[in-house]
């Protein structure tokens, strides 16, 4: 009966933050869609066009520790409150970047809008906070499945707001200042108790580093950031590719659209599989899938080849990211949340960092033309999907603790 309490609790928690996934997190799809492209407009040197994505996401990296802690020491709802204050702020400084035609101030806000970006993550590990271990991963599920109607709202928004102002993408940023202010309401009617301070003499948990060297942790952060860091190789590029390649913004908007679906849809039933056939089976199945994409972008440019590479890429990327975090949140104790939810996202987003700021060098410095450099952002998935897969195989074959 117990869990039945909980789940209730529960299930209203996983409303509230699907709701802020749907509405909060159309702000991500749409500065996707255009940082690399008014990046390129802004940017005397092509080599640094996706640099304002890039910026993104090391300020989600390193807003991850510190969102982490505010978390632990003062409840979920204050940390998103800075999430939505930090992407309201970047949004401003992003417009204000554009109305001065300054590369440096846009990068500013980039970097400032990672705050959402990384408070945004840990709406998934707020979504298992109160559910028992059977509701968990469908929890985590239903939570990323927000993310199928930002993908709808976001990318549409771009297409009425980047061009509604003499400056082109100016509109889009005071767009995400708006989407900030409102739904930040949402998190007034968030109700997730605090975790209770341990007594002085409980167990004070595990260290970080013996954390990070459990095995089950290890290869659940692994995959979580290879899934999450070729996700982002490719999508980065993706815009300057589809526009490269001889198609026009809107035809990169509708990739973007597709890609952004295809992550967020399967949630639907993501949790179900994980619980029918094990979270090991379903993070492989996503390794699998990622590779699938770079093989169809690999085959041609033609506007259905980046359709389907990047719809592949979105799926590859929901089983592999979801599965690697319900093993990871099965596998620390409550008190150990804030040590090791803010360490998690702190390697994630480093390695997404490291693929950001890749992506664009890939695509427009290592060769002539769009589709040499395309052909390039794909290839360098190979060796983190190996790295990944080889440290999945381990977790498997290696004996079973007692």
């Amino acid at each position: 009966m117990s869990h039945d309490i909980d789940d209730s609790k529960a299930r209203r928690t996983v409303l509230i933050l699907v709701l802020a996934q749907a509405f909060l997190g159309a702000q991500m799809p749409m500065i996707f869609t255009i940082g690399g492209l008014a990046g390129q407009s802004l940017a005397t040197n092509a080599c640094f066009a996706t640099l304002p994505i890039s910026l993104i996401v090391v300020g989600s990296m390193l807003a991850a520790t510190p969102l982490s802690t505010i978390m632990q020491r003062y409840g979920r709802r204050v940390g998103f409150f800075v999430g939505t204050a930090g992407g309201a702020l970047g949004g401003a400084i992003g417009a204000f970047g554009l109305y001065q035609n300054s590369f440096t101030i846009f990068l500013v806000g980039s970097f400032l809008t990672g705050i959402y970006m990384s408070a945004q993550g840990f709406y998934r590990f707020a979504a298992a906070d109160t559910a028992s271990d059977d509701y968990r991963p469908k929890a985590i599920s239903y939570v990323m499945a927000g993310g199928l109607a930002s993908a709808i709202i976001g990318p549409q928004l771009v297409k009425v707001t980047a061009d509604s102002m003499v400056i082109p993408f100016m509109g889009t940023y005071l767009g995400v200042i708006l989407i900030n202010v409102i739904g930040s309401a949402l998190f007034l009617f968030i109700n997730i108790p605090k975790p209770k301070a341990p007594a002085a003499d409980a167990p004070q948990g595990r260290t970080r580093w013996q954390l990070i060297t459990t095995p089950r942790i290890a290869v659940a952060v692994i995959c979580a950031m290879v899934s999450y860091a070729l996700m982002n190789l490719v999508m980065t590029s993706t815009p300057l590719a589809v526009v490269g390649c001889g198609f026009d913004q809107n035809n990169a908007a509708d990739v973007v659209t597709a890609h952004v679906l295809a992550m967020f849809a399967p949630s639907f039933f993501t949790g179900h599989l994980i619980a029918r056939f094990g979270v090991e089976k379903i993070v492989a199945s996503g390794l699998l899938i990622l590779a699938g994409a770079g093989a169809v972008a690999l085959q041609g440019v033609n506007l259905e080849n980046f359709f389907v590479a990047l719809i592949l890429l979105g799926v590859g990327w929901n089983f592999g990211f979801i599965g690697a975090t319900t093993m990871l949140a099965g596998a620390h104790e409550p008190h150990e949340r804030g040590r090791m939810q803010g360490m998690n996202d702190l390697i994630v987003f480093g390695g997404v960092t490291v693929a950001s700021l890749a992506s664009g060098g890939l695509m427009n410095c290592s060769g002539g033309d769009a589709v040499t450099g395309w052909t390039s952002v794909n290839l360098a998935m190979a060796p983190f999907l190996m790295l990944a897969g080889g440290a999945l195989i381990w977790l498997v074959l290696r004996p079973q603790e007692n």
